[in-house]
């Protein structure tokens, strides 16, 4: 009896998971591999966070977010960043109305639910600025009037490496507005062998052309609420504080992870849970996580750099060192 009751009270996530493996098999029918990559994407829009993906240009960054877009049905807006784009290009302008004699306001093309910002580094930090309240305050304040966006709000921004020929360094303030910073590496030789068969046979066109809406924005919104109520012990929220305070107080970190950081880690472990099928978050899922919340937000001391260490086997350090709760 005691059983049954425990087992009512669970959240039921079949929806959810019935939604994931929808999404997942819609992209896997165009994209060969990249499978922790989609989780990432997936995991990143059941968290409600912006998402970051770099990788050398023609690794389908772009072509993996917009699949990703496509599979919800709610307003998509693309917004490629270059060097001369202006704050005005991203937000809006007021434009003068001679029939009502005053200014309206025309809304840019960050007025969406999924909002694709391809190459986000192409842009100076002029244009960047453009981009600081409506990724955290989910709203734009042109002329002293705030115009909030419309829920869910998602940017989805790629970016090539920042030694690449025309990039800027996108300030830290900003980087840590992302939830997630995905690296999208090359594929292994049967993955290109895969890749390169399917374009010749001219399959991955049509097939993007099928792909329709999963979820629709209702849905999104309910399924992020369900996720948020999750459940976490008490000795797990400990375990991801000790990592936030361990990457400040790293002796291989010029700059450790923020409060927003360690709340990142917990959203995040809370929709990648749900994914696995489970309504409870457990360390593995907090482990697995933490390399993509971390990576964009940790900058390494000028030693390490020079010695060639990569953010990721820093933090791999950092978790190593933490008792895993049991």
């Amino acid at each position: 009896m005691e059983e049954e009751e425990i087992f009512k009270q669970r959240t039921d996530l079949s929806k959810l998971t019935a939604a994931v493996d929808q999404i997942k098999a819609s992209i896997g029918k165009v994209i060969v591999g990249q499978h922790e990559t989609i989780d990432l994407l997936i995991a990143g829009i059941l968290a409600d966070g912006h998402i970051l993906i770099e990788g050398v240009p023609g690794v389908a960054k772009t072509l993996t977010a917009k699949l990703i877009a496509r599979s919800i049905d709610a307003k998509y807006s693309r917004i490629q960043f270059t060097p001369d784009l202006m704050p005005s290009d991203v937000l809006g302008t007021s434009v003068f109305n001679p029939k009502t004699v005053d200014f309206e306001f025309k809304r840019g093309p960050i007025f969406g639910n999924i909002v694709l910002i391809d190459e986000i580094n192409r842009s100076p930090a002029k244009t960047q600025s453009a981009l600081f309240e409506v990724m955290e305050e989910r709203q734009v304040t042109i002329d002293g009037q705030r115009y909030a966006m419309e829920e869910p709000f998602l940017v989805l921004a790629t970016q090539n490496p920042v030694e690449h020929e025309g990039t800027y360094r996108l300030p830290e303030a900003q980087l840590d507005r992302f939830l997630f910073k995905i690296e999208v590496k090359y594929p292994t030789f049967e993955e290109e062998v895969a890749i390169i068969t399917q374009q010749h046979q001219q399959v991955a066109t049509e097939q993007l052309a099928a792909i329709s809406p999963v979820l629709s924005k209702e849905e999104i919104i309910a399924l992020r609420k369900q996720v948020r109520s999750l459940h976490i012990e008490p000795k797990i929220l400990e375990f991801v504080a000790k990592i936030a305070a361990e990457t400040r107080n790293s002796k291989s970190l010029y700059l450790g992870a923020s409060p927003r950081a360690s709340l990142a880690i917990v959203n995040a472990a809370k929709a990648v849970a749900a994914i696995r099928g489970r309504d409870f978050v457990t360390p593995d899922d907090v482990i697995w996580v933490t390399p993509a919340v971390l990576r964009h937000r940790i900058m390494l001391t000028p030693d390490k750099e020079m010695e060639g260490v990569s953010p990721d086997e820093v933090i791999k350090q950092i978790v190593q060192k933490i008792e895993v709760p049991r």
